[in-house]
């Protein structure tokens, strides 16, 4: 037994030396998928500050904690496990996942899309929570939640893209920080927007006549805010869902449409000092073109099924 325990000791150390000789490239590797994830990131903050509107101020924060404590066990305990799985024994099977996930993206842009364009708007016309008691926040919360685990799905996925050539200790541990620090990230920023009127309306009640006004202003801003979030929200899902599908298919041997946007690139890609950037956002135009089409399509066939007729 002692053996036993002794050789499981080495080999935990040695895991231990390993994370550890490795870190410098871990960082490395956590940051580029968290990058990659980005537009999925902007559409979580964006969307998760719904689900507290109406809710007494005293259970904003509780809320959120519940949500962040929802996602991180569904992004540490489900969707990582499942994924190294997934990409030790059948790898091949990321690139048709991720371009499923691209596609559930494009399809979430182009639904807001339209929406806008036809002056539809999505309408609450539940009791604020408050008055239904801790029930109905619990249904809050389960819901939050479950909309939570489609974007962590997509966020693991694309990060588990961006280090799939690592060793499984690194990939494991890359997904770990990614995992924690995204729903740090997220979740710090939705509580700072949601209690950013408190304290707004906190300061306008202070004597300083400078304090009132930048609590007023910050009263002020916060709708624009949230609605700025949304509007970049909507176009990162396109360019995000887009660029996936784009490489997905030439990774998948379909190279006409990544080959027709490298034709529009390289003409700008050699002009002084801004020749990457002009790059850069043709691919990005091109990729968020791509990703309407694709998302219009999949809207279009939904609409057509009796999901569609139960709405988004």
């Amino acid at each position: 037994m002692s053996g036993g325990l002794v050789a499981l000791l080495d080999d935990v150390a040695a895991m231990a030396r390993i994370a550890a000789a490795s870190v410098d490239d871990i960082a490395a590797g956590s940051a580029r998928a968290g990058a990659k994830a980005a537009g999925v990131i902007i559409d979580d903050a964006a969307v998760t500050p719904q689900y507290v509107t109406g809710v007494k101020p005293a259970r904003e924060l509780p809320m959120i904690w519940r949500i962040a404590r929802g996602s991180l066990i569904n992004k540490l305990l489900i969707i990582l496990p499942v994924l190294l799985l997934l990409s030790t024994f059948v790898p091949w099977i990321l690139t048709p996942l991720l371009m499923l996930g691209g596609a559930y993206l494009s399809y979430e842009g182009a639904h807001k899309v339209w929406e806008k364009l036809r002056g539809k708007h999505a309408e609450r016309t539940d009791e604020p929570t408050q008055l239904k008691g801790k029930e109905a926040e619990d249904t809050v919360v389960r819901g939050a939640i479950t909309t939570d685990f489609i974007l962590s799905c997509e966020i693991m996925v694309i990060s588990l893209n961006e280090v799939a050539a690592e060793s499984l200790i690194a990939r494991a541990i890359i997904l770990v920080v990614v995992a924690i620090g995204i729903t740090v990230l997220v979740y710090g920023a939705v509580a700072l927007i949601v209690k950013m009127d408190d304290v707004g309306l906190a300061m306008t009640k202070r004597d300083s006549a400078g304090a009132q006004k930048v609590g007023r202003g910050l009263v002020a801003a916060m709708p624009r805010v949230l609605d700025g979030l949304a509007f970049i929200g909507t176009f990162a899902m396109l360019w995000v869902g887009g660029h996936i599908l784009l490489v997905g298919l030439a990774d998948l041997g379909v190279t006409l449409p990544y080959d027709l946007v490298h034709t529009l690139e390289v003409p700008l890609s050699g002009i002084a000092a801004v020749g990457g950037l002009l790059a850069w956002l043709v691919n990005t135009l091109c990729s968020m073109v791509l990703g309407f089409l694709v998302g219009s399509l999949v809207l279009g066939i939904i609409s057509l099924t009796p999901l569609g007729s139960k709405g988004h």
